[in-house]
This record gives structure tokens, C-alpha cells and sequence, in this order.
């Protein structure tokens, strides 16, 4: 005969129904009873405080350890705090041996059979339902993976479009501001914490936008101009830098890139504090070919490890 357990049945009403029959019937003594079983399954002292004095209504008397099971177990039923309750009970049930304790070493027996029957049942029942929740929490899992990617393709999409519309526009100013605008939301969009832009020291200092990467923070200065940047543009930057904390480095975007003689005047300064993006990084971040993260810790590790204040995207695609 198998003695696999039964998975067909529902076994929370039974179980129940064995944990009363185990308060009732392994222990005589009712304040043993409660230090035994009540007390090592969990059960508060509120109600095995009740457990102990609750008495019948009716008669005066103090309720017999059945009855009182019973309140205690529906005291725990109504709070949601059955299950690990009864589950504990039915496990101290199943390794029980102290007969000796009980009125009726028969009828203990029998309850302690019942409830090592019942442990496989229950150890089997929560698996299976481990099991499925761990199924549903990875299904969930790729829902939500799923639904961030559609979002960054849309939405990068988006930005790829305004980007492209915004190249043809001779409004340089208002071309700028478009520029701090979408780099902060392309952040967002690849979940790297920015902050848009604010004003310091007193209102005397301008930071176009700032973001943490990996415990470091970063100030960001944009530039979208016909003409190329300069190393004096760059110096401004590099004073917000200075004076600013120590973990705290520089990113200089200028969608137009820069003049030659910048990246070699980076090069010379002690600090190595500011790295470059321009833009063609930009746009390959908009148009998916990378990961923005992925981008800024390659320029990031260049300008730290080989002294190269600009790593270009074309060396990772």
C-alpha cells in the first residue's frame, strides 16, 4: 500500500480539526498543555492567558481544554494567524513521545499517528504552493521586464524623433533648454536618479543637471551649438566639480562635439575629474543601440583607468 499522502484532499479544515483533537488530548494537565503546545506553536500569551482562565458562560466553570482549543483557534482564524499556528502544532504532534503525559496514552497515540500522516500532507500541500507562487512571481517577473522594455522603446523612440526634429532648429536657445530637458528624460528612462536643474551656493551657481551612478554623483553641463566647444566652457564645469564634494566628477555634453585641442588640455589636468559625451553617444543611446548605463561606466572607466577624457560609442557598437 503507498504511503505517499493524498494531495487530492484539502487539508487546512482537517488540520485543524487534528490540532484541536492534539490540545485536548496529548497533554491532561491544562497549564502543560499550554507551555507543551500553545506556547511552542506560537500562540500569544493574550490567549493562552485566555486558554487557561476562560470559563463557560453558563455554568461558571472553566472550560475544558477542547472547548478552549477551540477559542483559541478561532481567535486566530478570525486574525489570519491560523496557519503557521496549526502547521506548528501538527509538527509538535508528529515528533510528540511524551505519552506519560497524557490521560489516555491510546488515544494520544492515535493522535500522534494521525498527525505525522498529516505533516506529509501538509509539507506536501505548502511545497506545491511554493512551487506555483514561485511560478507566478517569475511569470510576474517577465511581465514587468517585458512591459520596461516596450516602454524604452517607445518612449526612446519618442526622444529619438524630438531629437532629430531639434537638430533642424535654429532657435539655439530654445534648442538648449530642449537638450537638459531630454537628457533628464533619458535618464529616467534608463532608471539612473537625476536631478533636473537647480541653483546653488546662494543662487550664484547654475547646474544644468547632476545624477548618481553607483555611489558617485556627477554634474552635467549641456551644450548644443553650431560651433564647437572650447576648453573655457569646460572650465566652468570643472570649478561646479571643485567645488563641489569628492565623489563627485563632471560630464560634459556638447552635442556638436568640441574643439581639438580639448581633449588634449583635459588630458594635462591633474584632477581628471570631467569625461565628454556628444552627439552620436546621445543618439545611439536614443536609438537602442546602447545601454546608457552600460555607455557612461565605458567613459567612465577610461577617463579613470587610461586617462581618456572621452570614450566614443562606436567603440562599444
Amino acid at each position: 500500500m503507498s504511503t505517499e499522502p493524498d494531495l487530492t484532499i484539502t487539508p487546512d479544515a482537517d488540520a485543524r480539526r487534528l490540532a484541536l483533537e492534539a490540545i485536548a488530548t496529548l497533554v491532561y494537565v491544562k497549564k502543560t498543555a499550554a507551555d507543551q503546545i500553545l506556547r511552542r506553536s506560537g500562540v500569544s500569551e493574550d490567549l493562552i492567558r485566555r486558554f487557561l482562565t476562560e470559563r463557560d458562560p453558563s455554568t461558571g466553570e472553566k472550560r475544558s481544554k477542547r472547548d478552549a482549543g477551540a477559542i483559541v483557534l478561532e481567535e486566530l482564524a478570525n486574525s489570519g494567524a491560523d496557519h503557521p499556528v496549526v502547521r506548528n502544532i501538527i509538527a509538535i504532534a508528529a515528533d510528540w513521545s511524551a505519552f506519560h503525559l497524557a490521560q489516555n496514552e491510546y488515544q494520544a497515540r492515535a493522535v500522534v499517528q494521525k498527525a505525522r500522516e498529516m505533516h506529509g500532507v501538509l509539507e506536501a500541500a505548502d511545497a506545491r504552493e511554493r512551487k506555483q507562487a514561485e511560478a507566478l512571481r517569475g511569470t510576474e517577473v517577465q511581465q514587468r521586464r517585458r512591459e520596461q522594455r516596450e516602454t524604452l522603446a517607445r518612449q526612446s523612440s519618442l526622444l529619438l524623433a524630438q531629437f532629430d526634429q531639434a537638430a533642424s532648429s535654429s532657435d539655439y536657445q530654445q534648442r538648449g533648454y530642449f537638450l537638459e530637458d531630454l537628457l533628464n528624460r533619458a535618464f529616467d528612462l534608463h532608471g539612473i536618479p537625476v536631478l533636473r536643474a537647480f541653483r546653488r551656493n546662494g543662487g550664484g551657481e547654475q547646474i544644468d543637471a547632476a545624477f548618481e551612478l553607483d555611489g558617485w554623483h556627477y554634474i552635467v553641463e549641456c551644450r548644443w551649438r553650431t560651433r564647437l566647444a572650447d576648453i573655457r566652457q569646460l572650465d566652468g564645469l570643472a570649478g561646479q566639480v571643485a567645488r563641489s564634494g569628492r565623489q563627485t566628477m563632471g560630464l560634459f555634453l556638447s552635442v556638436e562635439g568640441w574643439s581639438d585641442h580639448v581633449v588634449p588640455l583635459l588630458k594635462q589636468n591633474p584632477d581628471k575629474a570631467i569625461f565628454l559625451m556628444e552627439g552620436f553617444d546621445l543618439r545611439a543611446v536614443l536609438d537602442q543601440r546602447v545601454d546608457l548605463r552600460r555607455l557612461l561606466k565605458a567613459k567612465i572607466s577610461a577617463l579613470n583607468l587610461e586617462a581618456e577624457p572621452y570614450f566614443s560609442v562606436a567603440k562599444i557598437l
